[in-house]
């Protein structure tokens, strides 16, 4: 275990090395004419943002001081984004390149081919003489046989191709934070659930997850998740798991504005809860004055609400348990079902469950991460069916990592349960 756990980091630390040479070699190697000054910079700069990276991670899962872990989250977590849009956009600027470079050789021709008007002596007429044979040119771009381009268009195309691929990662991290720091939107789905009755056709759940507070999102942006769920208005709120990263000691200010939920409000455990504490948060947001589901049931006037712990409780055995969630309840009341991770639908289909709302995804949060959570979940998000159970899969409210979204924008879900008796 020990020997494979070694050839995974040496195989992470090869490919994170070639990457960061890769980036060092194409924003500021070939941008620049000699050795100096700018050089040094960027490779003090990539270097500087991996140790700031890794230092964030390593400091929240070691509970360092709230303090240092603020310090380090916003300029490490930030470059984790920064890193993977530039190193995209290098990429893509590879097919750009050879563009670049016959654009600007067609208009060094043309500034070559303009004739030049010759100094003429007072009483003196030119004689005629042979103009200079042209150089050959190769088939590729417009460059000389020999195979070296002119240094100074080599060193154009180079400058050009790397401030678009900066401007553009910078672009795209800047737009994402912005997105995820001005709040979450709010999504509205229609259910149809057959058992549902008639008279709670229209019931509203406000779903809420993967908040994560923590070192970045903090007490305001607690406030304004809460601002967003009254607005909708729904009957019961419910807060489906990875509400924190951080222990009760320094994120129960962060979570106060959650004692302003209008309507019920109900929790279960996320996988993120367990690496902060999850039986001290269990108790914070009972006094905060939601109702944990902790492999538990109540029953609504119009349906059977029920939740069961995340997975990664397994680990200090308290893990999912959906026999004792889910057990003894009547099979012909509807049921909804809490569960932090999609892959929890399984179960759920085997219990007869109507309904499962999750959360864990984040919707991929960070393009091309939407391919990844694809291969290890059912649902990346969104509403889909299973045998006779729905799963509907939120994008989250918050972010993990980077306080940064590209291609997953966050929501707050009012899911409205309609009756097809109705």
């Amino acid at each position: 275990m020990v020997i494979v756990f070694v050839l995974v980091a040496l195989l992470a630390l090869g490919v994170l090395g070639t990457a960061s040479w890769y980036l060092w070699r194409r924003l500021f190697r070939d941008t620049t004419a000699r050795p100096g000054p700018v050089r040094r910079a960027g490779a003090a700069l990539i270097a500087g943002g991996w140790v700031l990276a890794v230092g964030a991670i390593v400091a929240e899962r070691a509970g360092a001081p709230f303090w240092l872990q603020q310090v380090l989250a916003w300029p490490g977590f930030l470059w984790l984004a920064l890193s993977l849009y530039l190193l995209l956009a290098v990429v893509a600027g590879e097919v750009v390149r050879p563009l670049v470079r016959r654009a600007s050789g067609r208009r060094a021709c043309a500034s070559a081919d303009v004739p030049r008007a010759q100094p003429v002596s007072a009483g003196s007429v030119p004689l005629p003489g042979p103009l200079p044979e042209p150089e050959p040119e190769s088939e590729s771009g417009g460059e000389p046989e020999t195979g070296s381009a002119d240094p100074s268009r080599r060193l154009f195309v180079s400058r050009v191709v790397a401030g678009a691929a900066a401007a553009a990662a910078v672009g795209t991290v800047g737009y994402g934070t912005y997105g995820v720091l001005r709040g979450p939107s709010v999504k509205r789905v229609t259910v149809p659930l057959a058992k549902l009755p008639r008279a709670a056709h229209g019931y509203r759940i406000a779903v809420v997850s993967d908040i994560h507070l923590g070192p970045i999102l903090g007490r305001s942006f607690t406030q304004k998740v809460v601002d967003t769920i009254n607005s909708t208005q729904p009957d019961i709120v419910a807060v489906v798991g990875d509400l924190v990263d951080g222990s009760v000691r320094n994120l129960a200010p962060a979570a106060a504005p959650l004692t302003r939920l209008q309507a019920p409000s109900y929790f279960v455990t996320g996988n993120h809860e367990y690496f902060s504490g999850a039986e001290q948060w269990v108790e914070e947001v009972r006094r905060l004055g939601l109702h944990p589901l902790e492999n538990a049931r109540t029953e609504l006037p119009w349906f059977d609400l029920a939740g069961v712990n995340d997975i990664a409780g397994e680990s200090t055995g308290q893990g999912p348990d959906f026999g004792k969630a889910l057990g003894d309840r009547d099979t012909a009341r509807a049921c909804v079902l809490l569960a932090h991770q999609p892959v929890q639908i399984h179960d759920a289909v085997k219990h007869g469950v109507d309904l499962q709302l999750s959360g864990h995804t984040h919707g991929g949060q960070l393009w091309p991460g939407n391919l990844i959570a694809a291969a290890a979940n059912p649902t990346v998000a969104g509403l889909e069916r299973y045998g006779h159970t729905q799963l509907y899969v939120s994008r989250g409210a918050g972010a993990w990592g980077p306080p940064t979204r590209v291609g997953a924008p966050s929501d707050i879900t009012v899911i409205e349960l309609a009756s097809t008796r109705a």
